[in-house]
């Protein structure tokens, strides 16, 4: 066999035919993108924070890419199962999307023994959606008016004062136990199956103390039936402008939110990638589709796709310290 001597021009030509192949293929798959309906899968029941975003996003994206957009709740083990579908089952073309929350993202690793998927290596960021403010919220009967007052009395009883949340590693959870550790106080943690059933023993009064996405307890702020302390996020919330940050109210740096995004299964090409994530930051800058997003009770986040994968391998690590400590599991 003859042996072809190495030369530099001709490895140099190869490689850049190469390279327009890729960019050939990238560009064809981008254009026919997408060629049938969209999946849009809801790790969670229907009628809850994460579906209605799904609902307010479904006839925008049907509108901008010209095909019809199926919105399918897939709840259970936390988030897992839908995602875990997305992740290992849909195919890598971007035709199944996957509203992702910071449960199953973000915290689910550190809760669960095992795991169907791994977050970081098996889907894919497109984009960020939601940054929902937590609020610490106390129950009238308390007198409790500040966060000042709040750890005072609980330094003075410690172990007297119970929390109520969501259920082990959910937002409200994790925001209690990140609380206790800033303040320096001992909060007992009372884990219930779902936000509903713990936000109405909390306005009932059977436990005086909880962490909740602020657009759940407005209405019982608004009626004076519970009493708001702060919000978690960095920034006050224009739904209640007069509470304050727990910056604000003594906790230097404390932040914590309820966040969600839309990823795909790893392995769905760039173009593709790129058009999802251009089509949703339009979507987003509409000034009528913001006015709706935000009376969800989340300010519009949107930016590029590499944002939101450094928010969620920064989170993992957060969380992952928050559930770790606490102690908690979900199994």
């Amino acid at each position: 066999m003859q042996k072809i001597p190495f030369s530099p021009r001709r490895a140099a030509l190869g490689l850049a035919a190469a390279l327009a192949l890729l960019a050939t293929a990238g560009a064809q798959a981008q254009a026919a993108f997408p060629s049938h309906p969209i999946r849009f899968v809801v790790p969670y029941p229907p009628g809850g924070p994460t579906d209605l975003m799904a609902r307010l996003l479904q006839p925008e994206l049907a509108a901008r890419l010209g095909q019809p957009v199926l919105v399918e709740n897939k709840g259970g083990a936390g988030g897992n199962l839908g995602s875990a579908e997305v992740a290992k089952q849909a195919p890598a073309d971007g035709h199944t999307l996957l509203l992702a929350a910071s449960g199953p993202m973000a915290v689910n690793g550190s809760l669960y023994k095992s795991m169907p998927f791994n977050a970081l290596i098996d889907l894919a960021p497109v984009i960020q959606i939601s940054s929902f403010p937590l609020l610490f919220e106390v129950h009238p009967s308390t007198g409790i008016k500040t966060v000042k007052d709040f750890i005072a009395q609980a330094r003075l009883r410690p172990g007297d004062f119970s929390f109520a949340s969501a259920g082990n590693g959910t937002p409200q959870h994790l925001a209690g136990e990140m609380f206790g550790r800033a303040a320096g106080v001992k909060l007992a943690h009372i884990p219930y199956r779902g936000a509903g059933p713990a936000l109405n023993d909390l306005v009932g009064g059977q436990v005086k103390v909880m962490f909740d996405v602020l657009g759940s307890s407005l209405q019982f702020v608004k009626t004076d039936k519970l009493t708001p302390l702060a919000v978690t996020s960095l920034k006050r919330s224009p739904a209640l402008p007069n509470v304050p940050t727990m910056a604000e109210a003594g906790l230097a740096g404390f932040e914590t939110t309820a966040w969600h995004g839309i990823v795909v299964r790893a392995g769905t090409p760039e173009p593709i990638i790129a058009r999802l994530n251009s089509t949703l930051n339009a979507i987003f800058k509409d000034p009528a589709f913001r006015k709706k997003w935000e009376e969800l009770g989340t300010p519009v986040v949107a930016g590029s796709a590499e944002q939101f994968g450094q928010l969620i391998r920064t989170e993992s690590v957060r969380l992952g310290r928050v559930v770790r400590e606490s102690g908690a599991t979900a199994d």
